[in-house]
């Protein structure tokens, strides 16, 4: 079967490793086609063929879109992506279209969308059934939210087959952030969080990287994609320092591909035998693992992650919306999660909440995290009707 998987970030990179993990597990059964239009990205299955648009990301205010390459005319961006993609349906005639997030977010991107599931519905395009894959939580609207509402529930059920939402409704439903799923005809299927299988254990060869020796405590400090956060990581490095004497640890510091230059220059001045800065880590999970504490943001891969490694975490929410948030306080319930509020980064308080959570037992927790898998049964299942 031939799939075609839209996926389209814009700020961070956590829908894009999210949609790149489904497609991975996709790849096992399918022939499948990933399609991206935003800030370049690390990717390294090469069991997925990657179909690029021109890239378009937000600006710096988060506000409206602008091209990736400078002095790009973003009218011009706009017309050549919706060229390509409808000439992808064309060429490629996937029998199974699967987008991230649209209708329930990227109404910007609707100048692309919209004209290739009219096309497959009215014919113009080669059949093909759609379906949505979304995650737990939705950014919620603050202004005119029953208009987006009853814009999310009118293309789902014109337009779509099915929805996919990678979350374990034990866990967290997507009903906290949209109240009109009682509203939506088509099939809605929970998948369980999609997360990175499990690592092997590398520990001897992280910590020889490191030259530290097995009884030294190992805190990784992580923000993402980068482009927020970088106050935590700095709260971070002041609060350790409170600790020498009393901890021997190793800070390892990771800023995110996106990351402000300015950023990563004034966290690389922290280095020293006790503290490393990268940008970021393949094995990223396999680092969880050895470590004795993670401190991050509360996106859902990272979250995942954490619960993959059963590792006791604090988490700083980014505070521009609930999503983190509420991710947080549902996840603390089952986990050794525990919430980071803004005033608690001075170094004081951050240094004993640092040795608190050192004291921590790893922990397992019974959530479902085999959401890429379930995703893919769950398309063969709907295939099949």
């Amino acid at each position: 079967m031939k799939i075609s998987y839209y996926c389209q970030h814009v700020l961070g990179i956590g829908h894009l490793h999210r949609s790149l993990e489904i497609c991975r597990a996709i790849a096992k059964e399918h022939q499948v086609v990933l399609i991206l239009g935003g800030p370049d990205a690390r990717i390294t299955f090469s069991s997925i063929n990657i179909f690029h648009l021109p890239g378009l990301k937000m600006d710096r205010e988060f506000q409206s879109l602008i091209p990736c390459t400078p002095g790009s005319s973003l009218e011009d961006v706009r017309r050549k992506r919706k060229n390509l993609l409808i000439s992808h349906f064309r060429d490629y005639q996937p029998e199974v279209f699967i987008t991230e997030l649209y209708p329930f977010g990227r109404k910007a991107f609707k100048f692309e969308l919209d004209p290739v599931l009219s096309g497959i519905r009215d014919g113009s395009l080669p059949p093909c059934k759609c379906y949505c894959s979304v995650r737990d939580i939705l950014v919620e609207k603050q202004q005119d939210r029953e208009i987006f509402e009853q814009r999310v529930v009118q293309t789902l059920n014109d337009f779509f087959s099915g929805v996919l939402i990678h979350s374990d409704p034990a866990v967290i439903t997507l009903d906290r952030t949209f109240s009109r799923m009682a509203d939506i005809s088509i099939p809605v299927s929970y998948t369980g969080f999609v997360s990175k299988p499990p690592a092997p254990r590398l520990g001897e060869r992280i910590r020889e990287r490191l030259e530290i020796s097995a009884d030294t405590r190992l805190i990784v400090a992580s923000i993402g994609g980068g482009n927020v956060g970088g106050e935590m990581l700095h709260a971070i490095v002041n609060a350790c320092r409170k600790l020498e004497g009393d901890l021997h640890y190793h800070l390892q510091l990771f800023c995110g591909p996106y990351c402000p230059s300015t950023l990563y220059k004034k966290l690389k001045e922290h280095e020293s035998n006790t503290v490393s800065v990268n940008i970021f880590a393949d094995n990223f999970l396999q680092w969880l693992m050895e470590a004795d504490l993670s401190i991050s943001m509360g996106g859902y891969n990272t979250c995942m992650d954490l619960l993959r490694a059963e590792i006791p975490a604090l988490i700083y929410p980014f505070r521009q919306n609930r999503e983190q948030q509420m991710r947080g306080l549902a996840l603390k319930k089952k986990s050794a999660v525990q919430l980071l509020a803004e005033a608690e980064l001075s170094p004081d308080i951050l240094s004993e909440k640092i040795k608190m959570a050192l004291d921590a037992p790893r922990t397992a927790v019974k959530v479902n995290l085999d959401g890429a898998r379930r995703a893919v049964q769950q398309i063969n299942l709907w295939q099949k009707d």
